[in-house]
This record gives structure tokens, C-alpha cells and sequence, in this order.
């Protein structure tokens, strides 16, 4: 039996889930709760909820050691919480999907390496790597392929040889890396009006169907043979 004076509480520990616990004065304005289990301290009302840190590991952006200081505890926790997670969403991930694959970096040797479907915007799966490689690419793809999802496309950044991997899954490089690729021939402003009006429908990548932005491509090119070709004239 507990001691009377010493203020205990039916409050759940987030670190061993175990009911005895005891306030401990006041951090950050916030009561303060000690767990007479694994004596460890947490702060009342942040308690973890893992569907809240999914969603703002994967939406929001944050890494480990954010999460693990806004909820004050340790980067482990908060490592085994999202990776419970990730098992449940490997039981409603879809039959069939088009994937978009990339790496976000956080910090120097630290990646986050993601593959999301395009329809749902879900996250299929995810890998935390040091470098972006083309190897990394295609074990995420095995992986996904070995969970039985039917890989219907993939989009991709413009890494050397990273298309041809896939030779019997339709590959494409994403727009917005297409547009860099220009970008960095003709800089932001060409001098020329050729150029100008290059990087202006280069522009319109995103907001054109294939068959259109081909017509005015080819228009284009019309336009200015003359002046790419000018031996022929």
C-alpha cells in the first residue's frame, strides 16, 4: 500500500505504460510526473500518441531528435513508436500503386529516403540512409514488390542510371527535376530570346498534357530553327 502523503496518480508512465506514478513538481509550466516503475520523469498533457507522431514525422518534416524534444524523451522512443507504426500501415498499404520516390536531407550523413503513392499520398516506406544511392532505390522498390503491391509506375529524381534499374516498370523523372535540368543550361535568365522563350514553356512542364507541351515544343523549335541550326541557312 502507498503512503498517503506522497501524491500518486492513475496516470499511464509513456515509457513503460505502468500506472504508478507520482507528481514531481513543475517544468515548463507543466506538471511534472515521476514513474515509481522506471523512475523516469515525463511532463503531464504530452503524452505520445504514435498515429500523431507518424503524421508529423512524415508530413510535418521532423526528425527524430525534434519529436524527442518536444515530447520530452529519448530519440529510442520515439525510434520504436514510429516503427510500431510502420508495421500497422504495412496492413493498409494498396494493392496497387504509382510510386514517387526521394531523399530528403536533414543534416549532413543523415537522409530520409521515401516512397509514397501518388493517388493516396500515403507512405508505402520509408528507409533512413546516409547516402542517396541508386542501390537503396531498388531494395525500397524489391521491398515494396515483395509486400505485394503491384508497382503500376515510378517517379524518380535524375540520378545517373537510376531509370534504367527498372526496365519492366515504366520510369519517368519528375518534373520539377526536369526543369532543373533546364534551368541549368539556360539559367533563370537567358539573354537571347530563343532562350527566353524556352525557359518560359519549360515553365509550363506541370501545367501541360503530353500531346500540348509537344506542339509547343515543336512550334517552338519551328520558330527558332534558323537560329539553332544557322550552317543549314
Amino acid at each position: 500500500m502507498f503512503a498517503r502523503n506522497q501524491r500518486y496518480e492513475s496516470k499511464n508512465c509513456p515509457f513503460c505504460s505502468n500506472k504508478h506514478t507520482k507528481k514531481n513538481g513543475r517544468k515548463l509550466g507543466k506538471q511534472q510526473y515521476q514513474c515509481l516503475s522506471c523512475k523516469r520523469q515525463f511532463l503531464g498533457g504530452t503524452r505520445l500518441n504514435n498515429q500523431m507522431l507518424w503524421t508529423e514525422y512524415t508530413q510535418g518534416k521532423q526528425t527524430y531528435k525534434q519529436l524527442a524534444d518536444k515530447y520530452h524523451c529519448s530519440l529510442k522512443t520515439i525510434q520504436r513508436r514510429l516503427d510500431k507504426v510502420s508495421i500497422e500501415y504495412q496492413i493498409k498499404r494498396p494493392k496497387r500503386a504509382n510510386i514517387i520516390m526521394d531523399t530528403t536531407y536533414f543534416g549532413r550523413g543523415f537522409g530520409l529516403m521515401v516512397f509514397m503513392d501518388n493517388a493516396t499520398r500515403m507512405v508505402l516506406h520509408y528507409a533512413i540512409v546516409s547516402h542517396e544511392t541508386n542501390s537503396a532505390y531498388k531494395q525500397g522498390v524489391d521491398y515494396l514488390k515483395v509486400l505485394g503491391i503491384d508497382i503500376q509506375s515510378i517517379t524518380c529524381d535524375a540520378r545517373r542510371g537510376l531509370r534504367t534499374l527498372f526496365t519492366s516498370t515504366p520510369c519517368q523523372m519528375c518534373q520539377f527535376h526536369q526543369i532543373q535540368i533546364v534551368t541549368r543550361y539556360l539559367t533563370r535568365r537567358p539573354k537571347n530570346i530563343a532562350s527566353i522563350e524556352l525557359r518560359q514553356l519549360t515553365l509550363t512542364l506541370t501545367q501541360l498534357d503530353k500531346a500540348a507541351f509537344i506542339k509547343c515544343l515543336d512550334h517552338w523549335y519551328l520558330t527558332y530553327e534558323a537560329y539553332l541550326n544557322p550552317s543549314s541557312g
